[in-house]
């Protein structure tokens, strides 16, 4: 099970990339969230989100004990789950998921209040899910709003 967990939690090698691995995790969110809109739309890509998040949570907590830290930087799959979060709130087109890219990644690595919070009290593999969730949060806020004002 230690190996599953790890395979889920780099999110398929993503987070053992070379550098960035948060940004390769988010990179590596992108394609399939495409392609879970394609065929199921939003109420598939919110499950798909939620299914993630809870195996997630079991996984990194798994890998996390196995590495020794709090949140090892190759563990990933709150990256993904994040990053889905932010996507549920437009449909697949590129220049939107390309923003949807960048507002995630802006609110995962500043940590605005209380994804900072979270990032800091709530340990285990709960701790490592919840911040990117906070940060999705924000970021498909933002996203809306930008789809809402390119919308004619």
């Amino acid at each position: 099970m230690q190996r599953f967990a790890a395979f889920i939690a780099v999110f398929f090698g993503a987070g053992l990339l070379p550098k960035m691995p948060g940004t390769w995790g988010s990179v590596a969110a992108l394609p399939l969230a495409w392609l879970i809109q394609i065929w199921g739309g939003a109420p598939w890509l919110a499950f798909a989100t939620l299914a993630v998040f809870l195996l997630g949570v079991w996984a990194s907590s798994v890998h996390a004990r196995t590495l020794g830290g709090d949140d090892p930087g190759e563990i990933v799959v709150d990256e993904v789950a994040g990053q889905w979060l932010t996507l549920l709130v437009v449909p697949a087109d590129l220049v939107l998921y390309a923003a949807g890219f960048v507002l995630f990644r802006f609110f995962d690595i500043v940590k605005p209040w209380p994804v900072s919070w979270a990032d800091r009290r709530i340990k285990g593999g709960l701790g490592i899910m919840f911040d990117d969730i906070l940060a999705g949060i924000y970021a498909a806020i933002l996203l809306l709003i930008l789809r809402l004002w390119l919308e004619p």
